[in-house]
């Protein structure tokens, strides 16, 4: 093997702020091959020269545009103490310097440079290089991260808990606000409050409570989205995983980006544990009043908590308090948002506004008419009801 890329090889093993790549498929296949290369037999190189090219092909065939998409999305100890504006030494900055170096003479690495140390004459596959200055796009992101983000936060705007990790939601929902009608006052105090937590005002915790479709969950992602650019990320919890907010608050703490915590469709029955506890988060207890950090919730439950006749005729003593409770935790809530089913205008013009967006070519009074017999039909007027019966009537049903 030549004496460069025996160089390489040796460089890629030094790495410290980058080293996690030595662990990626990729890269792990290519050392395999550069040593294979050295002191390895024909069937040997072949081998590895196949593992390596499947691996870069399962990431588009493209070594420079994997090398620069793995670097943006390393969250290296640089990086989150970068986020956390703590300071870091020069001579960790200047191991950084050097190591994008590295990894630039990694990211130009073209076939020829490989084959042509492989004495085998027919053919093998080939991947592509792309112009790229990774030491720029770095220091570029670095700048950005209040408003881009960092590692998946930079590719990904919407989150899930899974078994108490942060994981992101690949294909979420691309909701805007310019595509959901009806409900002007209610969803711009929605994105007002938003934009608060954008700008790194803080916000307050909202809850978005009324009648089944009517757009609550739909506001709150259009809102999300509406931010996404100002550094608002949306992260979807489960009532059943309320447990696991203290640790994701402890992690996303000193973050410069927001977070909106949504919690859709909140109820509770009578005793649940899981009331407290959100009491608790709500009060600040748990969050300890973070500016990028807010929650928003909805249900169809004023007070959040499901109610027996004769919970409520009150076989306790202390009827009284046991319903202040019940309604305090609504209360907890800075900003109580209602959305009411639509009166038939309303509703109407919801319909027609998405006929227009369907380019529905109908006469105005029989699209009226049908809508009004779909929604006496299908749970009664809503916009979800008017988004069904567009969708419906554009593939002719």
């Amino acid at each position: 093997m030549n004496n460069s890329l025996s160089d390489l090889n040796n460089k890629l093993n030094a790495l410290s702020v980058f080293r996690s790549i030595l662990e990626t498929p990729v890269v792990s296949s290519l050392q395999k091959l550069l040593y294979a290369i050295e002191n390895g037999s024909l069937e040997s190189q072949l081998r590895c020269y196949g593992a390596f090219s499947s691996a870069l092909y399962r990431e588009g065939g493209n070594l420079s545009h994997f090398i620069s998409e793995f670097i943006r999305e390393d969250e290296n100890f640089f990086m989150i103490k970068t986020t956390e504006n703590a300071i870091i030494s020069r001579t960790i900055s200047n191991c950084l310097d050097e190591e994008l170096t590295v990894l630039q003479e990694l990211s130009d690495l073209k076939t020829p440079q490989l084959i042509d140390l492989i004495d085998y004459k027919n053919y093998l596959p080939h991947w592509d290089n792309s112009q790229v200055d990774l030491k720029t796009e770095y220091y570029k992101m670095i700048d950005a991260i209040p408003t881009k983000g960092y590692g998946i936060f930079a590719r990904y705007r919407a989150f899930k808990i899974v078994d108490g990790n942060l994981v992101p939601v690949k294909n979420a929902d691309p909701q805007t606000i310019d595509s959901l009608y009806g409900y002007d006052r209610e969803r711009n105090l929605v994105l007002e409050n938003t934009r608060a937590l954008a700008e790194g005002k803080g916000a307050s915790n909202v809850l978005l409570y009324g009648d089944a479709g009517t757009g609550k969950s739909s506001t709150i992602k259009a809102c999300a989205n509406y931010f996404q650019g100002m550094g608002v990320r949306l992260i979807e919890f489960d009532k059943s995983q309320l447990a696991d907010i203290p640790a994701i608050i402890d992690d996303l703490y000193d973050s410069p980006l927001k977070f909106i915590f949504f919690i859709d469709d909140l109820s509770f029955s009578a005793g649940d544990d899981s009331f407290c506890f959100l009491k608790g988060i709500l009060e600040g207890n748990v969050t300890g009043n973070s500016k990028n950090i807010a929650i928003y919730a909805t249900s169809n439950r004023r007070h959040l908590v499901r109610e027996t006749g004769e919970e409520r005729q009150g076989t306790d003593i202390h009827l009284n308090d046991t319903l202040q409770q019940t309604m305090s935790l609504s209360a907890r809530f800075g900003l109580t948002i209602t959305f009411s089913k639509p009166e038939k205008d309303l509703y109407l013009e919801i319909v027609e506004k998405l006929a227009g967006e369907h380019n529905v070519q109908m006469d105005r009074d029989e699209l009226f008419h049908r809508a009004e017999a779909f929604a006496i039909r299908h749970n009664g007027r809503s916009p979800r009801t008017a988004k069904q019966f567009l969708e419906l009537l554009c593939i002719g049903l």
